[in-house]
């Protein structure tokens, strides 16, 4: 059977409902997955207004589908399918709340296993904050709402290649002091594990250092020699094999460069801008974020709400496509009980 996932147009306020609305109508999304669509009515339909497409759209209690096949999306009866238009381009705590309560929804359906992922179009963190969000981005958010107390990590994805992060949102000069045998290790381990959940049966692993030249055996620091190295060693230990740390200036030219010692699945990065910077630069347009460690699957394109062309009709779908493919595989895994789901060992951290 398809998996089903629960899929959610974002923030009102952005180009999420018209991305949304090209998936739907523009690509094999349908034959792809049973969607069940949560969202307004009116947002929706503005979506499809801003492309001159169209689509006739079912409401169904997701609690009926008794995970029948679908041969077209429905639309999710939930308490903020007949909320009022929300301006454009505008982050405030209306159209936050509205996003933390979709949200919220969308993962109750999973937890319930009446959907097999949750796929969303871009959020605006200001607007969640000014709705109520307390915690520092959505990841640590969905982290309280499934009480989860494990290790949790951003993903991002581009194409076959994932990168994760030992420290996220934080300041850079505080990287340094967050760096642990412990938690290299953990993203190793975690990442490792959330490739193999996308479908890739020996996921290769590479490991940036942090200082320039990979501290240059010392000169430059000593992180690469007391920290990460030994956290590397300790992931080989516990069966969750990786190569470096390498200097991150070569890391991603070894990653996506075949042949001998070439040619890796994912990229551990020691902080924020060191993956997202390589990243973005090679495709901006088609990054997927997933949060993972997290007990259900959850996507969404790595590139934000584009207040500025919103209603425009011509923000870039790449990216909302790939992420809704990506929850796709990963629903088929976990639907087909291959999920490699132990909780990552130890510390709890929250990358």
């Amino acid at each position: 059977m398809k998996p089903t996932i629960a899929l959610f147009t974002g923030d009102p306020a952005g180009i999420g409902p018209e991305l949304v609305a090209g998936l739907l109508t523009r690509s094999d999304a349908a034959a792809r997955a049973n969607i069940v669509l949560i969202t307004h009515r009116s947002g929706i339909r503005g979506g499809l207004e801003t492309l001159g497409a169209s689509l006739e759209l079912s409401t169904v209690d997701p609690r009926d589908l008794n995970g029948n096949d679908l041969q077209a999306p429905v639309l999710a009866a939930w308490p903020g399918i007949d909320a009022d238009d929300f301006e454009r381009a505008v982050a405030g705590a209306r159209n936050g709340r509205f996003m933390l309560d979709a949200l919220a929804f969308g993962i109750d359906l999973c937890q319930r296993g009446l959907a097999d992922a949750l796929c969303f179009a871009p959020l605006n963190k200001s607007a969640l904050r000014a709705g109520g969000m307390t915690q520092a981005d959505e990841m640590h958010w969905f982290a309280d709402l499934l009480d989860h107390r494990g290790t949790c990590a951003e993903f991002n994805v581009l194409d076959t290649l994932w990168t994760s992060r030992v420290t996220s949102h934080v300041p850079l000069s505080a990287v340094s002091g967050l760096l642990s045998r412990e938690k290299v290790a953990q993203a190793i381990e975690l990442i490792t594990r959330a490739l193999k959940n996308a479908g890739v049966g020996e996921p290769r692993i590479a490991v940036c250092g942090l200082n320039p030249h990979n501290g240059d055996n010392g000169s430059f620091g000593r992180e690469e020699i007391d920290i990460i190295g030994p956290g590397v060693e300790l992931a080989r230990e516990r069966g969750f094999p990786a190569d470096g740390p390498f200097p991150a200036d070569t890391a991603f030219v070894r990653a996506i460069r075949q042949g001998p010692g070439n040619g890796y699945h994912g990229v551990v990065t020691m902080y924020h801008d060191q993956g997202q910077i390589a990243m973005k630069l090679m495709g901006f347009e088609r990054g997927v974020t997933v949060q993972g460690g997290l007990p259900i699957v959850i996507t969404t394109p790595a590139h934000g709400t584009a207040y500025d062309i919103a209603g425009r009709g011509i923000a870039n779908r790449g990216a909302m496509d790939n992420a809704f493919a990506l929850a796709c595989r990963m629903g088929e895994v976990r639907r087909s009980g291959r999920t490699d789901s132990a909780q990552v060992s130890t510390e709890s951290v929250h990358a």
